[in-house]
């Protein structure tokens, strides 16, 4: 299965901004260089774009994909149930762990949003960085099989 890298954002503190980036470089169990969640499970978090223009046309909202705090936003690319695999982004790969369950402040951006987001992946998922490199928006992202 192949998708695409559509956005990048860094997270310079907790409950900071969210900045767009051009391309990123990833750090081995670390996370994202510069980004706030270092290290732990929760190195990477990533959402699907036709999950948010489906999330924001049930609630006829227009909040930008950057109101769900992830790192990644991808295309084409359904991370139901992924957990596990593996997502291969140029020379980089990123394990998922999980499912991203989305927190109060979603309801922040739009009443209701939380609620919406809650089953079946809508939160989108979290990953380990498991190879040092760069990744860029347009990249191509395959998710493999389980094996690192």
């Amino acid at each position: 299965m192949t998708g695409e890298v559509k956005a990048i954002w860094v997270k310079r503190a907790h409950r900071g901004k969210m900045d767009a980036a051009d391309a990123v470089h990833l750090k081995a169990g670390r996370g994202i260089v510069g980004n706030a969640n270092q290290g732990g499970k929760r190195q990477v978090t990533i959402i699907e774009e036709e999950v948010w223009s489906d999330l924001m046309s049930r609630l006829g909202g227009g909040a930008s994909p950057a109101a769900r705090r992830a790192n990644l936003l991808v295309s084409n690319l359904p991370l139901k149930d992924s957990r596990s695999r593996i997502l291969k982004i140029g020379n980089c790969r990123l394990r998922i762990l999980g499912e991203t369950k989305p927190c109060e402040r979603m309801d922040e951006v739009i009443p209701g949003l939380q609620e919406l987001m809650y089953d079946d992946w809508r939160g989108g998922a979290f990953a380990e960085v498991l190879d040092d490199g760069s990744i860029e928006v347009g990249m191509q992202i395959t998710l493999t099989g389980d094996e690192p």
